[in-house]
């Protein structure tokens, strides 16, 4: 037992829906007279697994049913599975924010939770004085706090802020202090729900290293939960597939990827995306839009061999006269790991109120069997000098190769239609 960071034994949670509370007088007579007896909850023989997509039956669900794993020190534990599957009633019962209906936790060391932006901050107190707060919470002294404060100040990116309260925090800031408080102040195990999507991209990449820092330097427990399954795969080394509030698999980080992109999601095969809002990525001018991106091959349900180019028409519209710019584009396994991006070498223009298309064809590609989206990118620069970006759409098209690859030299090209004043000649493009 002294190498278990967590023992989790026939963990359960029911909720009744639609309530505040937990029902009425005679159900909470008839729950206290089958406790005294020594029976089992007479609610609890009514309830119904935890699926959100169909209308039950009863008004008693089981959010967590029957779980059962360990937790090993130093290990980092990826927790993953759809909305509603039961991660972060999971998260609060171990970080004992709730209780469960039945069932027992053992917990070895102090655990930080990371479960929503700003737990554990008090909204009226200083930045400064949460933190100061957060580490007494964990049992640390005043002068084991102000050893790290520099460094928790440091890695937040807040310092300008740290003495103003924290209720004028954007959500940002919030859950950068947050994490860095967590991650500094030294629990001995870290327990980190989706809350990082709350940041940008680059506070986000710091985050991750840090995690595998304390993880492989200071042998500390992780709990990370996330729907980025690139994210599992990289600091984790263990995890969890979470379905209808029991669990699913479990096995190492990339079992557990593995399984849960062949068995819950789902693949997209339309032949055409018009771009909209839930495409778009980042806070860019859009000043030349991506319109649609298609395929052209004719191929059925986007399924492709080793032997077939992969064909594209992207449309794109600008609102301005622009002398340069370049498309890009990345491929990404459906798993979100990225097979890499691919920039055009020569500068192109548009003029204002223009309507572009643009053939890309991919040949000789070989990418090995399994399922991949695509994203997009138009802007100015390149992968050395920098980029600066007019429009970014991600996982706009979905595709799948069935078959094994072959060596062959990789070639990308990339071409104009006639229409539009968006003039270039035939680019050969390299992988970056």
């Amino acid at each position: 037992m002294s190498d278990i960071a967590i023992k989790v034994e026939d963990l359960s949670k029911l909720y009744r829906l639609g309530e505040v509370g937990t029902g009425t007088l005679s159900q909470d007579l008839n729950r206290w007279w089958a406790g005294i007896r020594g029976k089992e909850d007479p609610f609890a023989k009514v309830g119904e697994s935890n699926d959100r997509t169909s209308k039950g039956a009863s008004d008693f669900v089981w959010s967590l049913k029957d779980v059962n794993f360990e937790v090993k020190k130093g290990e980092v534990l990826g927790i993953i599975g759809r909305n509603g599957a039961g991660k972060s009633t999971l998260l609060k019962i171990l970080s004992k924010i709730t209780a469960p209906t039945t069932g027992r936790v053992n917990v070895n060391g102090r655990i930080a939770s990371l479960l929503e932006v700003g737990t554990g901050f008090h909204p009226e107190l200083t930045g400064r004085e949460n933190i100061f707060l957060n580490g007494a919470i964990l049992g640390m002294t005043k002068t084991e706090i102000r050893s790290k404060f520099d460094e928790i100040v440091d890695f937040s990116g807040v310092e300008r802020y740290i003495d103003t309260p924290v209720k004028r925090y954007s959500s940002g800031m919030y859950v950068r202090l947050a994490f860095a408080v967590s991650a500094f102040l030294e629990p001995e195990i870290l327990i980190v729900d989706e809350v990082l999507a709350v940041g940008d991209a680059e506070f986000q990449k710091k985050c991750l290293g840090r995690m595998q820092d304390v993880s492989r330097n200071d042998g500390r427990t992780i709990l990370f939960v996330s729907h980025s399954m690139a994210a599992v795969k990289n600091i984790c080394t263990t995890g969890l597939v979470m379905k209808n509030g029991q669990l699913d698999f479990a096995g190492t980080a990339d079992e557990s990827v593995d399984y849960y992109t062949a068995n819950f999601l789902e693949f997209n095969n339309n032949t055409k995306a018009l771009i909209n809002a839930s495409h778009r990525f980042g806070d860019y001018s859009r000043t030349i839009r991506f319109q649609s991106v298609e395929f052209i091959n004719g191929v059925e349900n986007n399924c492709y061999s080793i032997q077939d180019n992969i064909s594209l028409l992207l449309t794109l519209k600008s609102s301005i006269d622009c002398a340069a710019f370049r498309i890009a584009f990345s491929i990404y396994k459906i798993d979100e790991t990225s097979v890499g991006t691919f920039f055009s070498e020569e500068i192109f223009s548009a003029k204002k109120g223009e309507i572009a298309e643009i053939y890309l064809n991919l040949k000789n590609h070989q990418l090995a069997k399994g399922q991949y989206y695509l994203s997009f990118s138009v802007g100015v620069g390149n992968e050395i000098s920098g980029i600066t970006d007019y429009d970014i759409v991600m996982q706009t098209l979905f595709f799948e190769i069935m078959f094994a690859d072959i060596n062959k030299e990789k070639m990308i090209t990339i071409w104009p239609t006639s229409l539009g004043n968006i003039n270039f000649q035939d680019v050969e493009v390299k992988a970056v």
